[in-house]
């Protein structure tokens, strides 16, 4: 039952990328742009935007998952909530601490990978409208940009 639990929820956190990448160019660059953008905006004196109430919307679903499959003994309900909100950890994580530095943490990260990401992010950005947008996903990074990533790291280990 654990064992499966956890394939359940390994699956839904990989499932995640794509609901991710669907919600974010269909719903936040779409009909709940006027949530999303001042997400593209420069920054606001204050800590906080109308895009962060994106993660009470996709918290929402997550708690009831967890609350309606423990109040059942832990069925696949459980795990899929689990899985929801440990993708909503890592988004966390990576997009508000690390790509966008919200805390100062994590700045100095030396990874072909996390750079490449920081990349595809930054391409992301610098589109400040709705429209004609491109890397909409968080944790899956284009080979082009992780191809870059190596290169320059390749080219940065050459010169020391």
């Amino acid at each position: 039952m654990i064992f499966q639990g956890i394939l359940i929820l390994i699956g839904t956190f990989l499932v995640m990328e794509g609901i991710t990448w669907c919600t974010h160019k269909y719903v936040m660059h779409g009909f709940l742009w006027y949530l999303h953008e001042d997400h593209h905006q420069p920054k606001y004196p204050h800590p906080f935007e109308k895009n962060d109430l994106f993660f009470v919307i996709f918290a929402a679903p997550s708690i009831a998952l967890i609350y309606f499959g423990n109040e059942a003994g832990y069925d696949y309900r459980f795990w899929v909530g689990f899985g929801i909100a440990a993708y909503g950890a890592a988004y966390f994580f990576v997009h508000d601490i690390f790509i966008h530095q919200r805390f100062k943490l994590f700045k100095n990260i030396d990874n072909a990978y996390f750079k490449a990401l920081r990349k595809g992010h930054k391409v992301h950005h610098k589109h400040l409208g709705k429209e004609e947008g491109e890397c909409f996903g968080m944790l899956w990074v284009p080979y082009k940009y992780f191809k870059e990533a190596a290169k320059s790291k390749k080219k940065q280990r050459i010169k020391t």
